[in-house]
């Protein structure tokens, strides 16, 4: 999958969730069904937090002048919510209510940050060549990384969206 490609699924992905989020009540992205899940503020928190340590990862992963030779990781496990997976520490939620402008200028300052990242790189496919070490997926090619970003959006989606059913 080229970087175009991966770009446009980020895109859509990104747009999808921000006009999921629009007209939401305060109550409603604060709103938790019980002290175990997360609000939808604290899912866009996670998504948040999750992105500017995607870029931080790739950022370490473009560093190293070493090619890798690894498989591409079936990221798409992600999309399917059964598979119950716990955020590491560092991208876990606070317990802090978040206004919506907050929401969504965070979603937006991480990926301008993403952007300015991948278009700093000079030949996209060294994003092919080397890898960083992920939570779930372990040893991982970048482009797996920018893949599994979209996708590990895309299942945030779907829990919003079952947020938003259950009120």
């Amino acid at each position: 999958m080229e970087l175009k490609e991966i770009n446009q699924n980020l895109e859509v992905t990104r747009a999808e969730l921000l006009g999921i989020l629009d007209g939401l009540s305060g109550d409603q992205i604060n709103k938790r069904k019980d002290a175990e899940s997360w609000s939808i503020s604290q899912v866009c928190q996670h998504l948040f937090k999750t992105e500017e340590l995607y870029i931080v990862a790739i950022r370490r992963g473009l560093k190293s002048k070493e090619d890798s030779v690894i498989e591409n990781k079936p990221v798409e496990f992600l999309l399917d919510r059964r598979n119950k997976l716990e955020a590491p520490e560092i991208a876990r939620p606070t317990n802090e209510l978040l206004e919506y402008q907050v929401i969504i200028e965070s979603l937006n300052n991480t990926r301008q940050k993403l952007h300015e990242l991948l278009n700093a790189v000079e030949d996209p496919s060294v994003l092919s060549r080397r890898h960083y070490t992920h939570p779930v997926f372990k040893e991982m090619l970048l482009i797996d990384w920018l893949k599994s970003l979209y996708v590990h959006e895309q299942r945030h989606i779907k829990q919003i969206k079952e947020i938003i059913d259950e009120h």
